[in-house]
């Protein structure tokens, strides 16, 4: 172990109760870099996870929006089916439509359930856990 020089054309000696509080201070910092580097990667990571949900609820509710068009074009074709062929080929149309727009249903309710558990978005778990971490530090700096 080495002593605390004071500084140049300070006089005076160090005593030996200044050297467990500089090694204190010195892993103090240390750990506190360490804590921030994690809860970075922490926040990073929860903010990759949340972007993934917006992204497969937006392309979910694109899908939406595509079959939601195929299924007015259906629904045209079928009106145009009733107005000039008899009932069996209208009825035939009119079920390819309630098809289609039961399939834009469940992909429109499956894309807004992906985006509302991704939101809001922030990394609400890692501000906790700094949270957590700033009101323990500050219960160790009042021992």
């Amino acid at each position: 172990m080495s002593t605390i020089q004071p500084p140049p054309g300070v006089r005076g000696s160090t005593h030996d109760a200044d050297e467990p509080v500089s090694t204190l201070v010195q892993r103090a910092s240390q750990q506190l870099t360490e804590l921030v580097r994690g809860e970075m990667k922490l926040a990073q990571a929860e903010m990759k996870e949340k972007g993934r949900r917006y992204g497969r609820g937006g392309g979910l509710f694109g899908g939406a929006g595509v079959v939601g068009f195929l299924m007015l074009q259906a629904l045209v074709a079928t009106a145009i089916a009733g107005l000039a062929v008899p009932l069996p080929v209208w009825a035939a149309a009119l079920i390819v439509t309630a098809a289609l727009g039961v399939i834009a249903s469940v992909m429109a309710l499956s894309g807004r359930k992906q985006i509302r558990q991704g939101a809001p978005p922030a990394p609400e778990r890692t501000v906790e856990s700094v949270k957590a971490d700033v009101a323990q530090i500050k219960e160790s700096a009042q021992r």
